[in-house]
């Protein structure tokens, strides 16, 4: 895992309790933000015991499986080997090693129909301490969203006796007695001709992560025409040595990430992000890369200290994390900790536009389609009309923490840089 993942969500086991496991195979699959991947097995054995299911969020660092290894040993072992009594002697012998951190399978209690996430560790002990649902509901949780903790049920435990939640009696026999409510149904199309599909995982975290994004910031925008006729000179002239040189493709984006990296280094106050009332000033300029995937949906892959790289660099980073976003390799790391965003719009043919900032960052930079189109040029002998190749900057920017001067200032700068580009410049 990268070093600032923090959780996972479980999307899949790809192996079951009983399954003989190789070293390095796969053995369940998870998810981080918008990212799959694979989490393979360390060692071979036999998969006794699995302490989360799907869906189940995971920190870092947490045990989420037992593996019984033979001491080194190959042993050949095939899926009808595993009987049901050899898994349970197994796994008799795993559980005698382990703490209290183990899936409760006690069936003391029931959390099947709470609508809270309680996590492995705290429906075990709640169910030792014939903690019933109603009452774990209402602790009130320290963990992310409001999460019961380890400490928060330890901590209640301890007081138990003297704050102990209790439901009132009058509010049970108000449930008994209510009817049961029924399961809410799929939406049915009333034409017969309307088909209705489910976001899938990856829409629906983008959908979230939109919404939360407007409500959190005030979006405000600058825009800017851009003169990149020197840029598309010089592309033309290099993109075909470059490639039989490098083996990659030269595009225009490396060149307009290189701009802005620069600018971020002449704007600081672009480069932070916001918690609270406090600014956090980032060390490192990282730039997310906004890709389409195949399937519609929006991934954000970020260049590491993007201003530490020449263009070469910055042309094999964009093609890199381009090709791996669809082919869906991307690492959990890749995504993680952007401090400025850039999208190119231009790449369907938008002119322009006001793209959403990608929290925690305070400003995203739309590139426009490049146009050929009729332009005053000042020269000594005067002015005249030429065809020249434009495209407009769009700045999106937090105007909680980004007044006009910083944003239009900074947009402004990439601006230059652009159009200072030289038409000589070697690769």
């Amino acid at each position: 895992m990268g070093e600032s993942v923090a959780e996972a969500t479980i999307t899949n086991w790809l192996k079951e309790v009983g399954d003989k496991i190789e070293a390095d195979e796969a053995v369940l699959e998870i998810a981080t933000d918008k990212v799959d991947s694979e989490v393979p097995s360390e060692v071979s054995g036999i998969l006794v015991e699995q302490l989360f299911g799907k869906d189940d969020l995971v920190q870092v660092g947490q045990t989420i499986a037992i593996i019984e290894t033979e001491g080194g040993e190959m042993v050949p072992v095939v899926k009808a080997a595993a009987t049901p009594e050899a898994i349970a002697e197994v796994t008799k012998t795993v559980d005698a090693a382990k703490d209290s951190v183990a899936l409760a399978t006690s069936g003391l209690v029931d959390f099947s129909d709470s609508d809270k996430f309680f996590s492995p560790l705290v429906k075990n002990i709640a169910s030792a301490e014939g903690i019933s649902v109603a009452e774990l509901e209402q602790i009130n949780g320290t963990g992310k969203d409001g999460r019961v903790t380890k400490n928060d049920i330890l901590e209640y435990v301890k007081n138990r006796g003297s704050q102990a939640v209790s439901t009132p009696a009058k509010t049970v026999e108000a449930a008994q007695a209510a009817p049961p409510v029924a399961q809410k149904a799929a939406p049915v199309s009333v034409s017969g001709g309307d088909e209705i599909i489910e976001m899938d995982r990856m829409r629906k975290l983008i959908a979230g992560y939109m919404v939360a994004s407007v409500q959190t910031s005030a979006h405000v925008q600058s825009f800017i025409e851009v003169d990149v006729t020197n840029i598309v000179k010089w592309r033309e002239k290099n993109k075909n040595a470059f490639e039989k040189r490098e083996g990659e493709k030269l595009t225009y984006t490396p060149i307009f990430m290189e701009a802005v990296a620069k600018a971020l280094k002449d704007f600081p106050g672009l480069n932070i992000s916001v918690d609270g009332d406090y600014i956090i000033k980032k060390k490192n300029i990282n730039l997310g890369m906004a890709a389409s995937l195949p399937n519609g949906n929006l991934i954000v892959p970020v260049i590491k200290n993007a201003d530490q790289l020449n263009l070469v660099g910055m042309a094999k980073a964009v093609n890199d994390l381009g090709g791996r976003a669809k082919a869906g390799k991307l690492r959990p790391d890749d995504t993680q900790g952007g401090t400025y965003t850039v999208t190119n719009v231009g790449t369907f043919g938008s002119v322009f536009g006001t793209p959403i900032l990608n929290q925690p960052q305070v400003g995203i930079l739309a590139l426009g389609a490049i146009r050929k189109v009729p332009a005053v040029i000042e020269t000594p002998e005067g002015d005249f009309i030429g065809i020249r190749q434009k495209m407009f900057l769009s700045h999106s920017y937090d105007h909680r923490v980004v007044d006009g001067a910083l944003g239009g200032g900074f947009v402004k700068r990439v601006a230059e840089y652009l159009e200072s580009f030289d038409v000589n410049r070697d690769l």
